[in-house]
């Protein structure tokens, strides 16, 4: 039984290209419904992870050519143009606390990689 303050979403799995289209230790772009998403690939962990392509500290879209790396294993992006960094796993920024992004689930099946959206 759900009580009042439980929040239940629906998660759908979109197929948004195969493994090899993406490059080893980087990110790339792609569009979902009516979303631009980064999809990053920190291939010598064989890790996926995918954000908001818009970079909030200037609404420029970015984030996917953003330099990857981690922060005492914190995976993170950097924004290209402001170097803002953020958690690949929470959205938290990790250098202010003014500014969050979305971050959404990622599965590798059968050599395509898949991005989950809650509807």
């Amino acid at each position: 039984m759900l009580n009042s303050d439980t929040i239940v979403t629906q998660r759908s799995w979109y197929k948004v290209a195969r493994v090899e289209d993406f490059p080893a230790n980087g990110g790339a772009c792609i569009k979902v419904k009516d979303q631009q998403i980064a999809v990053f690939h920190f291939s010598r962990n064989n890790e996926w992870y995918a954000s908001q392509h818009l970079c909030p500290h200037r609404q420029q879209m970015g984030l996917a050519r953003g330099m990857i790396g981690d922060i005492q294993g914190e995976p993170k992006v950097a924004c290209p143009f402001h170097k803002q960094t953020f958690s690949l796993k929470s959205g938290t920024c990790l250098s202010s606390d003014e500014y969050q992004i979305q971050v959404y689930p990622v599965k590798v099946e059968k050599g395509f990689v898949y991005v989950g959206l809650e509807e």
